[in-house]
């Protein structure tokens, strides 16, 4: 199974849920039919209890395949090793779900205590710059069109471009993602071959959409980007609130209505008339 996935194009990665060797069959039924709801085939394991490693895959290693697994995940008594084989989207989405999950068993559990008075700061970098989408069969931005890829990498868009990172980024506390950004393309000519070459975006859609960008890039864009930071979740997170509405001045309630101000509220018809707007009564 692992060298098919490996064959094909795909990836296997692993994650050692530690001191989760006791989940019962039933939580590993839910744990496949989870990874199964985001496109994996099923979902390899390896309970490791007594000082024996079990699982129906075990006598399909080495021992020094065993030894290497050992020291990469560092595996000890009580652990739970969750394989994803498949294409790389699809074990990076599994797997990542699956951490989620077997986190909360784990405080479910006594094992895993996630203090209240810890902050925990993390920039994740090196995304890919496409993502294949299943529902649509093709390569979409990971990002967006215009993200710029990394510099080291821009030769693969003519031969691997699957393997391309982009220069975006997204900061995240304590597993909250609090903002996200990237730097931007600012050549013409590589703007264009991502478009076309790359999105697949036909040359007369692409000059109709962003004509108007890449002949501006033509006279000269000096390397530009940012980022935007969600700063309701921040004090969110500082407040101990799960629901950015306790925080936020003027929230909306389901029909978008702003209680303090009472908005949106009716207008005159003298404002209508200045605006030029005609009400369909009948409608």
């Amino acid at each position: 199974m692992f060298r098919g996935a490996v064959d094909s194009g795909g990836v296997v990665k692993a994650i050692n849920a530690k001191g989760l060797a006791g989940a019962t069959q039933g939580q590993i039924d839910s744990l496949t039919e989870t990874a199964k709801g985001f496109g994996a085939k099923g979902l390899a394991y390896i309970k490791i209890e007594g000082g024996a490693w079990k699982s129906p895959i075990v006598k399909f290693f080495s021992d020094a395949e065993k030894a290497a697994l050992t020291e990469k995940l560092k595996i000890e008594e009580g652990d739970l090793i969750l394989f994803g084989a498949d294409k790389r989207d699809i074990v990076w989405e599994v797997l990542g779900r699956l951490r989620l999950i077997v986190a909360e068993m784990l405080k479910k559990d006594g094992k895993l205590e996630v203090r209240d008075d810890q902050w925990n700061f993390l920039w994740v970098v090196d995304f890919p710059l496409i993502t294949f989408d299943r529902e649509t069969s093709r390569y979409l931005s990971t990002h967006h069109p215009f993200t710029a890829p990394v510099a080291e990498d821009v030769p693969l868009l003519d031969t691997d471009s699957e393997k391309v990172r982009g220069q975006h980024y997204d900061i995240v506390l304590n597993g909250v993602e609090l903002g996200g950004g990237s730097i931007r393309i600012h050549q013409p000519d590589l703007q264009k071959k991502v478009f076309e070459q790359v999105l697949k975006i036909p040359p007369d859609i692409a000059q109709s959409r962003f004509g108007y960008m890449l002949q501006a890039f033509r006279y000269g864009a000096p390397p530009h980007g940012g980022i935007a930071l969600g700063f309701d979740r921040l004090c969110a997170i500082l407040c101990g609130s799960t629901n950015i509405r306790d925080v936020i001045a003027f929230p909306k309630t389901a029909k978008a209505v702003d209680l303090m101000t009472n908005s949106p509220s009716e207008v005159e018809p003298k404002q209508l008339r200045n605006l030029h707007i005609k009400l369909d009564v009948e409608s």
